[in-house]
């Protein structure tokens, strides 16, 4: 397992050996040991999430307020620019966005932990994406940054407007969002 460190050091990209042969592939996603002796990061994750989206959809940029979720994130199917913005406001990367391309082939994944904003854009026809997380969903605690936002200025790597969801769509300025302390 190979730990790379994001412009922001606490955004980590992880990379796992792949086997492959004449029947296929095979990689170790996930090991606790692992992770924790590269990372020092001790994590439980509570809850896998998967989704379905097609080319052009954009999901985010979400977080929990009340229950900040670390996820560790992977694209199964397709390839998606994933984003992570630090709403840390006593972190010296505050308002600071990362993006790295994940995808089935690269076997990529994205270590984002709690305090940070999350979102991607599927790049190619379909994606299907992978994450767990070390929180609960808590829907009465869920929040959203308007993906556009000009003070964050993120470059999605897409030239065709998005297809976002009402609540995308609606999702408050990152100068009045509620932010972690």
């Amino acid at each position: 397992m190979k730990i790379i460190s994001a412009e922001i050091p606490d955004v980590l990209i992880i990379e796992a050996p792949v086997f492959q042969d004449e029947r296929g592939f095979f990689f170790e996603a996930f090991n606790l040991r692992k992770f924790t002796a590269k990372t020092s990061i001790d994590v439980n994750f509570v809850q896998d999430n998967h989704s379905y989206s097609k080319q052009n959809v954009l999901r985010g940029l979400h977080y929990q307020i009340l229950q900040p979720q670390g996820k560790l994130v992977r694209t199964v199917v397709g390839s998606i620019f994933d984003v992570a913005v630090d709403i840390r406001k006593s972190s010296p990367t505050f308002g600071k966005w990362v993006g790295y391309e994940i995808s089935a082939e690269n076997n990529r994944q994205i270590w984002i932990p709690p305090g940070f904003a999350h979102g991607f854009v599927v790049l190619s026809e379909v994606a299907e994406v992978l994450y767990k997380t070390t929180d609960y969903y808590a829907p009465h605690g869920e929040r959203t940054i308007l993906w556009n936002d000009t003070n964050l200025n993120i470059n999605w790597q897409i030239t065709t407007p998005p297809i976002l969801s009402a609540k995308d769509a609606a999702g408050k300025p990152f100068q009045i969002a509620e932010v972690f302390p």
